[in-house]
């Protein structure tokens, strides 16, 4: 399997997010933001980082990037298509996602392992994990805060489809402590935390086990793979 990851001028876990793939047992494929071509990939992650300098709103620009009119495409044909923390304000300004991201309750830029629980397994990206498991993962994020008019909070709520949920601590005020969602097709996911920074023993949250033993975001890539694999 071959999955793309998009460079913004801005982006910061792009090299991350390859090192995950490639660790997950994927070709990472590099790609850039001012091309159209997506490089026969079979799915796409959108990085995290400051596209733009987060200019107008966090991710407003960077949608509008060439490339994003193919992802768009890709992503409504069914590609799979992971956003992470900037990728995720990216794809609620592409409306692949519904609500959007505003800056943290508490006025500051959070960096923390952060608790979160899954809530739904049968998205691409989710359907290595069990329901109600608690895992943990890095947060980094200055406008992290998920906001939905009540009537989409409704739906995200009664159609099953936020992903994962903080627990334990809010860490910047998201409604219904909601940390990520799915389009209903499941296969367009977008979270604030970094799976990709979790994925080695030895670089990832502490666990009781051991320091900087976590590797719960490894998963989100393997699924995406054993999925896709299972598809083709």
């Amino acid at each position: 399997m071959r999955i793309g990851v998009v460079t913004f001028p801005g982006s910061l876990d792009d090299r991350d997010a390859q090192r995950a793939i490639r660790i997950a047992g994927a070709e990472p494929v590099a790609l850039w933001h001012g091309e159209h071509d997506l490089r026969g990939v079979d799915a796409i992650v959108l990085p995290g980082g400051f596209s733009y300098g987060d200019y107008l709103r966090a991710g407003a620009i960077a949608s509008l990037s060439p490339i994003m009119a193919e992802v768009i495409d890709a992503a409504n044909s069914g590609m799979p298509v992971l956003g992470i923390c900037n990728g995720f304000q990216m794809l609620t300004e592409a409306h692949l996602l519904e609500g959007g991201l505003i800056r943290n309750d508490h006025g500051s830029f959070i960096c923390r392992d952060q608790q979160l629980r899954v809530e739904n397994t049968d998205t691409v990206w989710t359907s290595g994990f069990a329901s109600g498991q608690e895992i943990t993962i890095p947060l980094k994020n200055g406008e992290g805060g998920f906001i939905a008019s009540a009537e989409t909070l409704a739906e995200l709520e009664g159609e099953g489809r936020v992903v994962v949920r903080y627990v334990g601590l809010n860490p910047n005020g998201s409604l219904n402590d909601i940390a990520g969602i799915t389009n209903a097709r499941g296969n367009v996911v977008g979270l604030m935390p970094h799976p990709e920074h979790a994925v080695e023993a030895g670089f990832g949250p502490d666990t009781a086990s051991a320091m900087r033993s976590g590797t719960d975001g490894l998963t989100f890539f393997t699924s995406a793979i054993e999925r896709m694999l299972a598809s083709a």
